[in-house]
């Protein structure tokens, strides 16, 4: 037999778990130091906003919400790569993305507190909302590739998915539309080893997720989901190639869920806390902080200084967020139909009826 194609998956890291470098190649915007503590605190501010958010359902003021812990590098690298006019599809969990790009807090302490109103955010218009149905944003980012090819636009679409979600239909369609017709397309399979409650090791026999793409035709890279250097040169490159019509790529960023899924599950039924405690010591947050520290562009002192501005900024958004009046009831009819059904509006009537009006 001749051997008619051979694939590769490589790994890209540039610091280790200890914040020291494991390559001295940097990508440009790294050999900036200021820049790198840009991201720092951009990770922080998130992780604050992240268990502000925790408590708040812990007291009954917000719905169930989906913890971002651990995932900072991941979800800052990839926002802070894309262009104001690029397209972002996000899942649920990719905060740190969204916040970069311009979503206020407070919109998404809105959506999971129950009011749609939040998937009216503040930032660029043309991203998606969130998508809980598993993998559909995908399709969603494809489409909106296709869109950018047809017109002649040099702007790129961008989604995440989980690595369970990695093993739906929606995801590897839209990975083989995206090699068919060479979309301006980026996946980000962000793989932090749980599907819910599913170990990465059981539901999928694939060696690396990354790998999904080559099926596809598209350009695949595995990456230290911890290392925010890593993740926005890999993203950086992606986004290059997409922007000047040589296709898509799929990037898998390997990281893990330091939470329980959202605030219904209880993670401690399906893990033990040896894998955790071991995760700790590889969470994206310490390793550049370390960094940052042994290169004398980060101290104790402006770290505090900025944890406690964090603080503020949190309680102003949270603050905006439980300001907010309810809707009344009305609308969840008024904005569903052209012309309300008459069943519904009897139904509507009767609501009214019942608050009094």
């Amino acid at each position: 037999m001749s051997r008619v194609a051979s694939f590769e998956i490589e790994y890209l890291q540039y610091l280790g778990p200890d914040g020291r470098l494991v390559r001295d190649d940097l990508p440009e915007f790294a050999r900036d130091r200021r820049s790198l503590v840009e991201l720092f605190k951009q990770m922080l501010y998130v992780r604050t906003f992240d268990t502000k958010s925790v408590a708040l359902q812990r007291t009954g003021k917000l719905g169930t919400y989906a913890s971002c812990l651990g995932h900072e590098a991941a979800h800052i690298g990839i926002g802070s790569a894309m262009q104001y006019d690029d397209v972002f599809a996000p899942s649920y969990r990719e905060y740190g993305a969204q916040i970069v790009r311009g979503v206020k807090p407070r919109d998404i302490l809105m959506y999971w507190g129950g009011d749609e109103r939040g998937n009216d955010f503040s930032g660029p218009p043309h991203d998606y909302p969130w998508c809980v149905p598993i993998g559909t944003q995908c399709l969603h980012a494809a489409g909106a590739a296709l869109a950018f090819k047809l017109r002649g636009e040099p702007r790129v679409a961008v989604t995440c998915v989980g690595d369970g979600g990695s093993s739906k239909t929606d995801t590897y369609a839209a990975i083989n539309s995206a090699g068919a017709y060479t979309l301006p397309f980026v996946l980000c399979i962000i793989n932090n080893q749980w599907a819910i409650s599913v170990p990465r090791k059981s539901q999928t026999g694939a060696q690396t997720l990354a790998q999904k793409g080559l099926a596809g035709g598209l350009d695949c890279l595995q990456v230290d989901g911890n290392d925010i250097i890593a993740v926005r040169a890999a993203m950086d490159h992606a986004i290059q190639r997409a922007r000047n019509g040589h296709g898509g790529s799929v990037l898998e960023l390997v990281t893990y869920r330091l939470s329980d899924h959202t605030t219904a599950d209880d993670a401690r039924r399906y893990r033990d806390d040896a894998e955790v405690k071991a995760a700790w010591e590889r969470e994206p947050m310490s390793r550049l902080r370390t960094f940052l520290i042994s290169e004398g562009v980060w101290n104790e002192t402006e770290e505090a200084a900025w944890k406690e501005e964090c603080g503020r900024r949190v309680d102003e958004e949270v603050n905006a967020y439980l300001e907010t009046k309810v809707q009344p009831v009305e609308v969840m009819f008024d904005y569903l139909y052209a012309e309300l059904p008459a069943d519904l509006q009897a139904q509507r009537a009767d609501a009214l009826k019942w608050e009094g009006r």
